[in-house]
This record gives structure tokens, sequence and C-alpha cells, in this order.
């Protein structure tokens, strides 16, 4: 038996310990910058499917720590980081949903600290309320395409990727559900 073998062994599982530990460290800073850059527009995005703050909050913090748990089967030939972190988030509010088994209202307007009168803060509520009425006659479908396009911030490429169709299919239904709202805004 050659002496140096056990010597080499030891060195090759410490020198692997070391690069799991280094990998583990560049993980969790990348997700921690993914987790920086991706924060208000998951937010934004599941407060509008749950249309309730304290559940979107909770929500938020159960995919972000859902995405973490599982960051190493993230597959980039599938998507990018932020399309994979949405579907984490998208699954989560339904789940929310399915277990309230009813439509969550918005429990207070929030507050709008850059008013400048009293008739623009009436003109907004008003248009608020239009808004909100509009999205609840909407089916569920299209209110979470227009909640991943503007509370998400996604593209319709990245829309239709998480959804699994076509891109114009996306921006199909997508431009189909915004004249909805827009028709049923302006009645």
């Amino acid at each position: 038996m050659d002496p140096w073998w056990p010597r080499s062994k030891g060195m090759t599982e410490a020198i692997a310990g070391r690069v799991r530990a280094v990998d583990r460290a560049t993980d969790v800073e990348s997700f921690s910058t993914l987790y920086q850059r991706t924060f208000p527009r998951v937010y934004g995005y599941v407060a509008s499917l749950l249309r309730d703050r304290a559940a979107a909050e909770d929500v938020t913090s159960q995919a972000f720590e859902r995405a973490y748990r599982k960051r190493r089967s993230y597959r980039p030939g599938r998507g990018t980081r932020e399309q994979w972190l949405f579907g984490i988030a998208r699954n989560a509010a339904l789940d929310e949903l399915r277990k309230r088994k009813r439509r969550a209202t918005l429990a207070a307007e929030p507050e709008d600290l850059a008013s400048l009168s009293v008739e623009q803060d009436v003109e907004r509520a008003l248009r608020r309320a239009a808004v909100r009425g509009a999205l609840s006659a909407l089916e569920p479908r299209e209110r979470d395409l227009i909640a991943l396009k503007f509370a998400g911030g996604l593209t319709n490429a990245e829309i239709a990727e998480m959804l699994g169709v076509s891109e114009s299919n996306a921006g199909t239904k997508l431009h189909r559900a915004i004249s909805k709202l827009r028709e049923t805004c302006n009645d």
C-alpha cells in the first residue's frame, strides 16, 4: 500500500470541503442579491393576487424561504432565476387562496403621502375603486396575467415561459385581459 494515498485522500477531502464552503457562501450571496433585486416586485405581485397586506407579507416570506431551501433545484435551461422565483411565489399565493377558499379583500387603502389636494385624493380613490372592481370582474387567470405583468414587472417572454405558452399567446391573452379591464373601468 502506498503511504501517500491516505494523506492525498485526506487532502482531497479537505480541499473539497473548502470548495463546498466557498460554493455555499457564493450561493448565499447570490441569493441575497436576488432577494434584494426582486423583493418589491414579488411582494407587489403576491399582494395583487391576495389583496391582503398581512397575508402577502407572509406568503412572500414563505416564497423566499422555499426558494432558498430549493435554490439548488434551479435549472438555468428552464428560465431565469426571477422566473423561477415568481413561479414559487405564484404557487405559494395560490396555495394561500385555496386555503381560504374565498377572495381576499384589501383591508385598507394604502396611504398616499405624495398627494397634493383633496380633489386629487378623491379622484385617485375613485379610480382605484373602479380598477379594483374591474379586476374582480376578470377571470382568475386574467387577473394573474395582469399581476405578473404590472405588479411583478415580468416581460411577455418571461410570463410565457412561466405559464408554458408561446410569447405571442401570452401577449394576446394579456392584451385581451387589459382590454376587458379598460372596458369595465370605462363603464
